[in-house]
């Protein structure tokens, strides 16, 4: 299977995927804990806006490049989440942003007539002019990493080794939340907007940034075009994780009538969430999870790339 698309058509396709495997293999569909593998890779052209998930396979956003890995079979196996409710499964996905990044997206999807680079970046600025935090409460339970290998991960700022099944809650303010479970490379941010992670290595970045004045919270947006540490700030938190909980706190009073204003779906109580570029909007506690090497996709670890001289085997 090819698709010829942008993040969220891609994301699409391998939520189908999924959920059919799923369904082949006799599984409720409203609660899948060890969901079953996708049987047939999914190849990925970039032909949209950001292309996240072509620029993490291929290091670039090139047709060409993307058609000769799939006719040369490059396959790699890349982890994906379940987003799902108490109740329901929402879908498959491979990174998700709950706030700002959220926000964005929900304006700019209310601009579908605008072009679409002008409507991303009014949207952009619009939300970054009326930025607000979102009241959260956030449970994760940490990965499980021997103390042996802890040493692989020291671009991590932030790693919990606990005992198994102990998870974490924290409350607060917070202007965006991201659950990662690629490196989520791009132009706007080359190293990765989560360069902690990885394709396959069966766990989730999570990206805390907490309330901050517009002016550092815009420091830390820079952040991902330079060679800088984007989470190198005192309001960014980062943790390995293999589960989450987001639970939205309703506002009330004064802050609930503004924020009926600059963000009508909360004030509703459907919160706005971007997943793989898509909007998704949620008025319960969403659960995400890692599931490791779910999916095939054609593609290589740019990882590997960056680190070995430039070859050519193919002939």
């Amino acid at each position: 299977v090819v698709c010829v698309g942008g993040d969220g058509s891609v994301s699409e396709v391998a939520h189908g995927l999924l959920l059919r495997a799923q369904i082949d293999a006799g599984k409720d569909t409203d609660y899948i804990p060890t969901p079953v593998r996708a049987p047939v890779p999914l190849g990925v052209i970039p032909a949209g806006t950001t292309n996240i998930l072509a620029h993490t396979l291929y290091g670039i956003k090139h047709a060409v490049t993307a058609t000769l890995h799939i006719v040369m079979g490059h396959i790699q196996p890349v982890d994906v989440c379940t987003f799902s409710t108490p109740s329901k499964l929402l879908r498959f996905g491979f990174s998700a942003m709950f706030g700002f990044g959220a926000r964005t997206l929900a304006l700019a999807e209310k601009h579908r007539w605008m072009p679409s680079s002008q409507r991303k970046d009014f949207a952009f600025i619009k939300t970054l002019a009326d930025l607000k935090p979102e009241e959260c409460e956030l449970s994760f339970l940490p990965l499980q990493i021997p103390q042996e290998d802890s040493h692989e991960n020291d671009r991590i700022t932030l790693l919990y080794l606990g005992s198994k099944d102990q998870w974490h809650k924290i409350q607060g303010h917070f202007l965006n939340v991201s659950i990662m479970a690629i490196p989520c490379l791009c132009s706007m941010a080359p190293r990765g907007l989560a360069p902690n992670t990885r394709l396959n290595n069966g766990s989730m970045a999570l990206i805390l940034v907490q309330n901050t004045s517009r002016t550092e919270f815009i420091k830390h947006l820079k952040r991902y075009a330079s060679v800088k540490n984007q989470f190198n700030f005192p309001f960014v938190e980062t943790y390995t994780v293999q589960e989450v909980k987001v639970q939205p706190r309703p506002k009330n009073g004064l802050d609930a009538k503004e924020n009926t204003h600059l963000n009508p779906a909360s004030a509703e109580g459907n919160y706005p969430w971007n997943i793989d570029g898509d909007l998704m909007k949620e008025a319960s506690e969403v659960h995400i999870r890692v599931h490791p090497q779910l999916i095939n996709l054609y593609g290589v670890d740019t990882d590997d790339l960056e680190s070995s001289q430039a070859t050519c085997n193919c002939i």
